[in-house]
């Protein structure tokens, strides 16, 4: 007996915040992986993984708070724990292997296709062994053509959002490119529901079954993911370069002395004080005048001009 798929069992409520975790990982993610560009070498690995494992987690949240609202009408539907873990576990790992790619290859279009492709075959593989988890009276069938038209959307919005991570500047932008990756995500996700049909075993269908207590068995499984994206974007509201761009805070010395003029050391070099900043000695440019070195002569060895005699003599 065929069952009926239901994945809109409490309305627009659990699209719109899978949407909102999606865009919520996502954000930080490319926030991450845009400030590992402008990390010290040492810093760069702790970013990237940073903004891998929110672009994963952010994922599998979007996954699964969707899937609170699917339902097969007259069968329960429970989750295999080890494997909705591992469906976390495959999705944090492969959008870390597109990251790094990406992170310390550069975005020339060959990488980034390559990364995006391995990015999305990883998202659109956490979709499905999350869905390979589920346990219900029932064997599940996929339309082929409509799961590999899901893989596509995963493969594409991994490569946009992979070279927005790298090309996109300032934090309205990014907010923009983590808008746009939420909904492929999202929208990939219930393209993947409307490839899937359940055929019910044979029996008498179970009244009133509808696996209403799947939000008790998914919520502590939620938990973990959900601390670890409030953890992350607390990291990334303390750390002004990701939320206000560079600076004066982060101006280098250069740049201050391109806007503030020419500092002392910028002074030409001057002949005759050899020892000081800015100076030179026996420079090939003297200033015209008599040398400092007449008048000392004149001051050691007792040598008047013409005008002191004069005075000297009236005195004696």
């Amino acid at each position: 007996m065929q069952g009926t798929v239901d994945g809109f069992s409490y309305g627009v409520i659990t699209p719109i915040a899978a949407f909102v975790m999606a865009c919520f990982g996502s954000a930080l993610g490319l926030r991450c992986v845009t400030r590992s560009l402008r990390a010290e070498q040492s810093f760069k690995p702790g970013w990237l993984s940073l903004g891998a494992a929110s672009i994963g987690c952010g994922i599998w949240t979007m996954h699964f708070i969707a899937m609170m609202g699917f339902q097969v009408r007259r069968t329960p539907i429970d989750y295999d724990v080890p494997i909705t873990v591992a469906s976390l576990v495959v999705a944090v790992l492969v959008v870390s292997v597109g990251v790094f790619i990406v992170g310390y290859r550069g975005s020339s279009p060959p990488i980034l296709i390559t990364a995006g492709v391995i990015t999305g075959l990883g998202v659109a593989a956490m979709h499905y062994l999350g869905m390979a988890g589920m346990r219900l009276e029932g064997q599940l069938h996929y339309d082929t053509t409509i799961v590999a038209v899901s893989v596509v959307i995963a493969v594409v919005a991994a490569t946009a959002a992979l070279w927005a991570a790298v090309s996109v500047r300032g934090f309205f932008p990014s907010l923009v490119a983590s808008l746009i990756m939420g909904a492929a995500a999202t929208g990939m996700h219930y393209t993947g529901i409307a490839a899937m049909s359940v055929h019910l075993a044979g029996g008498a269908p179970r009244p009133g079954a509808s696996g209403d207590s799947l939000p008790a068995v998914m919520l502590p499984m939620l938990l973990g993911p959900l601390v670890f994206l409030v953890l992350a974007g607390v990291v990334v509201m303390f750390d002004p370069l990701l939320v206000l761009g560079e600076g004066e805070w982060n101006d280098t010395p250069a740049k201050k002395r391109e806007s503030t003029g020419p500092s002392r050391t910028d002074v030409p070099d001057l002949p005759g004080l050899p020892g000081l900043p800015g100076t030179t000695t026996g420079s090939a440019n003297p200033v015209s005048g008599p040398p400092a070195w007449t008048t000392t002569a004149n001051r050691d060895t007792g040598a008047r001009s013409p005008g002191e005699e004069s005075t000297r003599q009236r005195r004696w």
